[in-house]
């Protein structure tokens, strides 16, 4: 259990429904007058509608007053409509012509420029499920419900070996014939990158006893295990003998069909997860990527789903209209099936938070377009 504040990057471990609704209030989206939206009707420049102002809303109260027909109320982005109004005319298509009187330019419909009670979240319903790596805007939304502590899984710790005779610290000054430690590096930015936490065990030599005793250390005290070297076929490449020796199945595979990587070793000793990595950087890297992150993902209890990462290339599932001369950023969610990513637009009001928690990402359309048809390939800017 943890504050939201420290959960950006951690997996949600159970479902959270809101305890309430989300607004908990109707609200104005832009500074303007709270309106019957019938007293509007037929209301145009060349012949506007005369409506009485009597009443102003403060923001952060909530009005003691019910707004009776032919009856305006002044009113600011995020305050709360009195009864009786339903929609709000934007301050651009009024003109006050006295203090008690204002005409109208243009009419409103019944919800224009209103978020109604619930329209972001109902209570009860769910806002996110478990095992969901939690976004800036799922923070948000949880926040927006009054919930300040949730139940995140345990980061997985991962240990490091690192094998060889050759292989000194990345502080030590090299002789011929060895090398600095690069691997445990760049494990470290992966793992961590993947839900996990690395803790390095130190660089040991080639020996059976030496690299046995680190490896049941590492076991008896983390989640997983990496070992770096030792897996080819050489007089010293102990690393699949020393798995299989400590038991409880031992190793599982030992070379796969990959280039680089080839030498690759998995297995489970005691219940948990060990592999062996080629010592090549190239080789890591793959090999990792390959085998290790899936597992990685399991252990810090994220949801088996399709993610995506950075620009991706997609199709325009529905056309979606916009205005031209401005530049309109859409949000989207994708859908990953045969070989294809489908955008889908999330519609709703930029007030919602709840657009941002269900979106992967969003499309731009250009000012000088008027939309965006069904089947137009489009770059999705992943959040």
């Amino acid at each position: 259990m943890l504050p939201i504040e420290d959960c950006y990057g951690r997996v949600l471990a159970a479902d959270i429904a809101s305890p309430e609704d989300l607004p908990a209030f109707p609200r104005s989206t832009v500074d303007g007058y709270a309106v019957r939206a019938e007293d509007t009707f037929g209301a145009k420049e060349t012949s506007p509608t005369y409506i009485a102002l009597r009443y102003e809303v403060l923001m952060g109260e909530a009005p003691r007053f019910d707004l009776p027909n032919c009856v305006a109320a002044k009113i600011p982005t995020g305050g709360m409509l009195p009864l009786g109004a339903d929609a709000v005319v934007m301050l651009e298509y009024v003109q006050q012509v006295s203090a008690d009187m204002i005409e109208v330019l243009r009419p409103a419909a019944p919800g224009d420029n209103v978020i109604r009670q619930g329209e972001d979240v109902r209570k009860d319903t769910q806002v996110l499920r478990a095992g969901r790596m939690l976004r800036a805007q799922d923070i948000g939304a949880l926040a927006g419900i009054g919930m300040t502590s949730i139940e995140v899984f345990k980061q997985p710790v991962v240990s490091f070996i690192s094998t060889g005779d050759e292989i000194v610290s990345a502080g030590s000054p090299v002789h011929l014939g060895q090398v600095r430690d690069i691997n445990s590096f760049t494990l470290a930015g992966l793992v961590n990158s993947n839900g996990g936490i690395l803790v390095k065990r130190g660089i040991f030599r080639d020996d059976y006893g030496i690299i046995r005793e680190a490896i049941e250390y590492a076991l008896e005290n983390s989640d997983m295990v990496l070992i770096s070297g030792g897996t080819s076929a050489g007089a010293k490449d102990m690393t699949a003998a020393i798995i299989n020796d400590i038991g409880g199945p031992g190793v599982l595979f030992h070379g796969v069909a990959a280039k680089p990587g080839k030498p690759m070793i998995g297995g489970v000793s005691h219940g948990k997860p060990i592999f062996g990595l080629p010592g090549h950087p190239a080789a890591t890297v793959v090999s990792f990527d390959l085998f290790v992150k899936p597992v990685i993902r399991k252990l810090s209890g994220r949801a088996v789903e399709t993610e995506f990462a950075g620009t991706v290339k997609a199709t325009m599932a529905k056309s979606i209209a916009s205005a031209s001369g401005r530049e309109d950023h859409i949000r989207v969610y994708l859908e990953y099936n045969e070989g294809t990513i489908s955008a889908f637009p999330v519609l709703g009001k930029s007030g919602l938070i709840t657009t941002l928690v269900r979106a992967h990402g969003i499309v731009v359309i250009q000012n000088n377009k008027l939309g965006l048809d069904a089947g137009e390939e489009v770059d999705v800017r992943l959040f």
